[in-house]
């Protein structure tokens, strides 16, 4: 019991480090002294004056040894280090997890796409579409979905997961023009679902071998951001169709959890939609589930 609570309470600790050595003493209404500053960032002591606690109290939360900490100090310290809401209700999460006890991390959920959540996909076409699990990997598809994103389909099927195509495929960092903020996206969605199920079986292997392979995602993950800014619209230059862009939709799946839908589309009649319609004739098919399938997933 007590190693479960250090490790949350680990990661409690991060989090707080990471967001105090990026709030700047000017951000936080201080003045800041004469010399150098040794440390990026706000020094331990200046936060604990701003959130009204004591040094060695927010120290011992820094380094994992305290793991209760009260709403009220929680909300202190978010309103020290400017949370916006996310990053706010993301401390809270992290707070609940290092006070109790949790024997077993959770089973990573299941890859398995229902029949009829497939043939969602092949009716929405000639709009791209797929499914991710919460790690970002490529569960199912339609002929423009996977097409979307060039040479992922060469992939073995369970290698294919976003995150490793924008930080380790040969075309992931030209198919977005503004690939760094996807990246950013991309790795606070992962430290979040990190944060909160550090033990998650899905998640460890894909973050240490991004790790090992991508100084562009060790040092973004060392940030602990953990809210990106979302677009309604995504842009892609596309070497087959050209550049285009389409609107954006995300959706979680029910009686599936962790699984998310997302769907691409683009105004009939614009060259956007034309080079979908491309994308979409192009592309090699998908198989579609049969009736039998169907029932056989029911049964």
């Amino acid at each position: 019991m007590a190693s479960e609570q250090h490790s949350s309470g680990d990661e409690l600790g991060r989090f707080l480090r990471a967001r105090r050595t990026q709030t700047s003493p000017q951000s936080a209404g201080l003045t800041p002294g004469p010399g150098v500053r040794r440390t990026p960032g706000l020094r331990r002591e200046e936060l604990a004056t701003l959130a009204g606690v004591s040094i060695d109290y927010y120290t011992r939360l820094e380094r994992g040894k305290e793991t209760r900490p009260s709403p009220a100090v929680i909300d202190s310290l978010a309103r020290a280090l400017h949370l916006d809401d996310a990053e706010h209700q993301h401390l809270r999460t992290l707070a609940v997890r290092a006070a109790r006890y949790v024997p077993e991390p959770a089973p990573a959920p299941s890859r398995s796409v229902r029949p009829h959540v497939k043939l969602m996909l092949e009716a929405l076409r000639p709009n791209p579409a797929y499914v991710l699990s919460r790690s970002m990997d490529v569960l199912a598809y339609n002929p423009g979905g996977l097409a979307l994103y060039p040479g992922l389909a060469e992939w073995p099927a369970k290698q294919r997961n976003l995150a490793r195509y924008l930080f380790l495929h040969p075309s992931g960092r030209d198919i977005f023009p503004d690939w760094d903020n996807q990246i950013r996206g991309c790795v606070a969605r992962l430290r979040a679902l990190a944060g909160t199920d550090p033990d998650a079986p899905d998640l460890a292997q894909l973050v240490g071998e991004l790790l090992l392979k991508s100084e562009d995602f060790a040092g973004l993950w060392e940030r602990y951001e953990v809210t990106g800014r979302k677009n309604p619209t995504k842009t892609f230059r596309h070497p087959q169709v050209g550049t285009l862009t389409l609107a954006f939709q995300g959706m979680a799946l029910e009686g599936s959890p962790g699984h998310r839908m997302a769907v691409y589309t683009a105004q009939p009649g614009t060259p956007d939609h034309d080079a979908v319609l491309l994308l979409d004739m192009t592309a090699p098919p998908t198989p579609v589930p049969s009736r039998e399938d169907a029932t056989r997933q029911q049964s």
